[in-house]
């Protein structure tokens, strides 16, 4: 049996969504008339209070058309040092859009207002005028940590005041969701745009999904044309992420029982230096200095247990609805 913690990205569709894939009602998206897609679309951008929606191939697409639907070179983005949209989507704000990014050192990928308001750019000419505000939720680096909504509320409230848009890399948003036991629609207020990636947690195979304006959207639809993302009979993939929506968000829960548990397991090991609190169902530990990564991670391969590395000396494993009781005796186990 092989245990993937690699990745809630790795999850393998459920006979159901199957199914569903097998049945959806397709058309062409480019055309504007697959029914599965456009039903996605608005039930996504109908939870979230948004007016419409646009399904992407993925969440760093939705992201990066964000971006260059709310920026105008020459621009910043302001973000934390952190996040996604920085680390992990190759430079695309400045080979996309011609923007730079101011980077906010906050906690474990949250800041605080009073840091965001420290870091806007006075209307002068030395600097390039603050556009666009993007916050992670959950962030993936810190350990799936989430944003409390008092202090979402806070920025939120600030940014409409300022006219400054507030984008969310929501590509987790359903495990801060669950955590918090709150509402899309409580969630969706405080933010101008949303990327929900359909592929992690949720368990489907492909696809996000960015909301917004229909405005907002409109421009969105163009800008991810230009990009190549522009699909065909995409609805067999947007049935499964239908699918997820109705049936794989309360379960979150049970991944991040798991995650706790193999967090609680880890800080028994002599191995592990320390360990990052278990929010949602991201684990990151540091090895000790004794111990070699690559040796550890290949031990535990050959056990059948595939795990990543998130920097020097530091593992990250991820549950997900494939990590049931069997895997977790194993887990138990051999870790």
């Amino acid at each position: 049996m092989i245990v993937d913690l690699r990745s809630d990205t790795v999850t393998q569709a459920t006979k159901e969504m199957k199914e569903a894939m097998l049945m959806a009602e397709v058309g062409d998206d480019v055309l504007g008339d697959d029914p599965s897609v456009i039903a996605l679309e608005n039930l996504v951008a109908k939870r979230f209070g948004h007016e419409s929606g646009l399904f992407c191939p993925s969440g760093t697409m939705t992201n990066q058309i964000a971006i260059k639907v709310h920026t105008n070179a020459p621009g910043e983005v302001i973000c934390d040092e952190l996040a996604h949209i920085y680390r992990y989507e190759g430079g695309g704000m400045a080979f996309n859009s011609g923007v730079s990014n101011r980077l906010i050192q906050g906690d474990r990928g949250r800041f605080t207002l009073e840091q965001l308001k420290a870091e806007i750019n006075p209307d002068d000419i030395h600097f390039p005028p603050t556009q666009l505000v993007s916050l992670e939720n959950t962030c993936n680096k810190a350990g799936g940590c989430y944003w409390s909504l008092s202090e979402l509320e806070r920025i939120s409230n600030f940014c409409k005041n300022e006219g400054l848009p507030l984008h969310l890399d929501g590509a987790r948003i359903y495990n801060a969701l669950v955590a918090q036991n709150t509402s899309e629609a409580k969630m969706g207020k405080f933010f101008d745009s949303i990327s929900l990636c359909l592929s992690k947690g949720l368990g489907a195979p492909v696809g996000s999904v960015l909301t917004g304006t229909a405005d907002f959207i409109k421009k969105a639809r163009r800008i991810r044309k230009i990009f190549g993302g522009g699909m065909r009979q995409a609805g067999y993939i947007a049935a499964a992420g239908i699918y997820a929506l109705n049936h794989h968000v309360e379960r979150l829960a049970i991944d991040h029982k798991n995650a706790k548990e193999l967090g609680q397991l880890l800080k028994q090991k002599p191995y592990v230096k320390d360990i990052k609190p278990v929010d949602t169902n991201i684990v990151i530990f540091q090895l000790n200095t004794d111990v070699s990564m690559q040796d550890f991670i290949a031990n535990l391969d050959n056990k059948g247990i595939r795990v990543v590395s998130m920097g020097p000396q530091t593992i990250r494993l991820v549950t997900h609805l494939d990590i049931g009781d069997q895997e977790m005796d194993k887990l138990k186990k051999e870790l």
